[in-house]
């Protein structure tokens, strides 16, 4: 739970973005109607995503509230009803996120948007290129302020091994004119390489024209930007590209899960599952039943069972978060896993204890499992998922909430 700072002496909009804030689960919001009640929790053992600060407060109608908060590093959006075009820039150049006026409830929105943006943030790879140590300096402090993960290479070599060495990088920005491999030549190798088809890429250059930004995009760039670009800017363009990339993500990955659960359906399992163990690596299938799930439907209704589901399948994806996670029919699960069998079975052992301790939907319900586990480095994800099947019937059969395990040979 990420907790965001609210200051604003008005109760009306404390009120709409208490309501925002909290309606996204992975915030908690913090109210505060002055200057002094924030620097309290700015000084407490709180940790904060963000702060939302008005400019005129009782005990500070100059804008005061804006330093203070910065001198704690907390990532400062301006909410105010006063729009100023000097001002802004200033504010802007001190170092906040943005700077919003209240003009609708689409201006709140827009704040709150703006918070979820940099908890994802927090978790995206950016990748800069640029054979400058000024530029690669002011491109990765704007970069950090709104919460990405930066790393700076000094080419378009150091690039294709950059993305090489780790596959989580999902935003590069080159700068066109480099030694060894420039941005456009970069940008046409990485779009030759399937494995960063979803990649975002966006060039810069100091000697910027129309035709060179169209022979960027028409090799696969996502954007392109001149130098100089106010700051702005770069961020609109930047912050859009993800968006658009992440909306491109949730309708490739609706067809590929299923619509209660939200694991991976059992089309994906096979195809997906193929391809791992095409890799000659060891694979681990651990097949997960509920126990007794039909009483529970028939005593408490489908709509509690389908309640079930869903929190047993989030405890699924929260102790298998490195593996892949499938229904594979009815109250049927079935992971499929290239670490370490080892871990495998210790991350299954830590999952049935949690499981036992926890109690269901407002019924209380509590929930048992039998699992089947098979392993091995050959053969199809359809003889392994056999195997381990009828291991999880041996579970079933000899008392429940057991795992039966052993090494296919």
């Amino acid at each position: 739970m990420y907790k965001v700072l609210v200051t604003e002496d008005s109760p009306i909009v404390r009120k709409i973005l208490f309501k925002l804030i909290e309606d996204n689960p992975y915030f908690q919001s913090v109210l505060c109607e002055d200057l002094a009640s924030a620097r309290e929790q700015l000084e407490s053992d709180q940790s904060f995503l963000a702060a939302i600060v008005d400019l005129n407060l009782p005990d500070a109608p100059n804008g005061e509230i804006v330093d203070v908060v910065l001198s704690y590093d907390v990532p400062t959006v301006v909410l105010t009803g006063n729009f100023d075009e000097h001002l802004r820039h200033m504010l802007l150049d001190k170092g906040v996120l943005d700077y919003i006026t209240k003009e609708s409830r689409y201006s709140y929105m827009q704040v709150v948007k703006l918070i979820e943006r940099l908890r994802k943030n927090l978790s995206t790879k950016v990748l800069v290129a640029d054979d400058s140590i000024t530029s690669q300096n002011f491109l990765s402090h704007f970069l950090k302020k709104f919460g990405f993960q930066v790393q700076c290479v000094n080419d378009g070599v150091e690039a294709l091994a950059a993305l090489d060495a780790d596959s989580d990088i999902k935003l590069v920005i080159s700068d066109y004119m480099m030694p060894n491999l420039d941005g456009f030549e970069l940008v046409k190798k990485i779009r030759q390489d399937r494995r960063f088809q979803d990649l975002i890429f966006v060039g810069l250059s100091a000697k910027g024209n129309s035709m060179l930004s169209a022979k960027f995009i028409k090799s696969g760039a996502n954007d392109f930007l001149s130098k100089p670009f106010y700051h702005e800017e770069f961020f609109c363009r930047v912050l859009h590209s993800l968006e658009l990339q992440e909306m491109m993500e949730q309708v490739r990955d609706a067809a590929n899960l299923d619509p209660l659960t939200n694991t991976y359906n059992r089309r994906y399992l096979f195809e997906h599952g193929e391809l791992m163990l095409k890799t000659g690596k060891q694979t681990t299938v651990v097949i997960i039943d509920i126990d007794d799930f039909k009483p529970i439907n028939d005593t408490y209704g489908h709509k509690t069972g389908d309640k079930l589901l869903e929190a047993f399948s989030m405890l699924l994806k929260r102790y298998y978060r490195e593996d892949m996670v499938a229904r594979y029919g009815g109250e049927e699960f079935v992971v499929v896993s290239e670490r370490e069998y080892e871990q495998v079975m210790h991350i299954t052992t830590l999952f049935m204890q949690k499981l036992r301790e926890l109690s269901f939907t407002e019924h209380s319900i509590t929930m048992t499992c039998s699992i089947g586990v098979s392993s091995n480095n050959s053969g199809s994800l359809e003889d392994l998922i056999d195997i381990a099947d009828k291991r999880l019937y041996e579970a079933k059969h000899s008392g429940k909430d057991k795992v039966i395990e052993a090494i296919a040979v």
